[in-house]
């Protein structure tokens, strides 16, 4: 009996073998727990919530900080002759004029600043927004410089900007002055001598004046936000502090997460999932985001599901040579 058990047991061993190499049914489904491939496992339903759009910039406290100053109007700069004052000027200082269709508007330096340079050549044509004058706070400033991205967010409107500084006084509000766009160099023209008389019948011994140091202009800027904190806040040259922007805030408004949505500015698109669970790409009216979520102004009812992450831009068709063509997409 004994020399029939290692056959036995060599035919049952061979007998598993084959078993574990036949295919079986439980092996041709899917693996449990394995969706299709492109079935979306990450979804999102828009949300209605309170909305502020804040953005943090990195500051520094200034002595003396360049700021300019916009045409308020559309029309044709004509500057006047402004002189250097002897002390710090406690009313606003008249720096030019906008004229159009027969009507002036004035451009003022604010109290507490002097004018420091033209930006663009007198009687140019300007537009409503453009730097035209520059000028500089007397006393103390917080500067923060800006990027591009950021510029984009902050430009429109500023509804308040508070600042803390880096082991020191805040937050606090601070006051704007003047634009955030980049300046050019400033330039300060010498006073022109009056124009002669011709009326007159014996002309007038020459007037010798004493030779006047001309008044130099101000330094170009990148862009940048400069705005003054309140009388009794104490402030030290050079000291780093952070800004934060809020340039606008909605109430109860339809948000998604910014994951679920491609493109950051005006106009984006979603990925809805219909009950079926085919998917349709939708246009949607972007608003504000804080980060996390982002307004949907139009495009959604609030009921869809969509997809996380949002879809993805097609690529460019490129040439021959591997460039992509201008102003195509698959």
């Amino acid at each position: 009996m004994r020399r029939f058990l290692p056959a036995l047991l060599g035919a049952a061993l061979s007998a598993g073998l084959l078993a574990g190499c036949t295919p079986s049914s439980a092996q041709e489904t899917d693996t449990p727990g394995m969706a299709e491939r492109g079935t979306a496992m990450t979804t999102a339903k828009p949300t209605r919530q309170d909305l502020t759009n804040r953005v943090s910039l990195s500051g520094k406290v200034t002595l003396g900080p360049t700021f300019g100053l916009v045409a308020p109007v559309d029309g044709e700069v004509r500057y006047l002759n402004v002189k250097a004052p002897t002390s710090t000027p406690t009313k606003p200082t008249k720096v030019a004029n906008i004229w159009a269709g027969g009507k002036s508007t004035p451009v003022e330096v604010p109290a507490g600043a002097v004018f420091t340079g033209r930006l663009v050549d007198d009687r140019s044509k300007v537009t409503a927004g453009m730097p035209i004058v520059s000028a500089k706070r007397v006393g103390y400033g917080v500067v923060a410089d800006i990027d591009g991205a950021q510029a984009y967010q902050i430009s429109d409107t500023l509804q308040s900007v508070q600042v803390q500084v880096k082991n020191g006084p805040g937050p606090f509000p601070c006051t704007v002055l003047g634009t955030l766009a980049a300046l050019p160099a400033g330039t300060i023209p010498e006073e022109q001598p009056p124009a002669p008389n011709p009326s007159a019948s014996v002309a007038a011994p020459p007037v010798v004046k004493a030779p006047t140091q001309q008044q130099p202009g101000s330094e170009p800027t990148g862009m940048r936000l400069v705005c003054v904190g309140p009388a009794d806040v104490k402030l030290i040259n050079g000291a780093t502090a952070t800004v934060e922007v809020v340039t606008a805030t909605a109430t109860n408004v339809l948000v998604l997460p910014v994951e679920a949505v491609a493109g950051a500015q005006g106009r984006g698109q979603v990925e809805v999932i219909k009950p079926d669970q085919t998917r349709e790409v939708r246009e949607v009216t972007l608003g504000l985001t804080d980060g996390k979520v982002i307004e949907i102004k139009s495009g959604l009812d609030g009921d869809e599901t969509v997809s996380v992450p949002g879809p993805n831009l097609p690529p460019a068709k490129q040439n021959p040579g591997g460039d992509p063509v201008p102003g195509m997409t698959k």
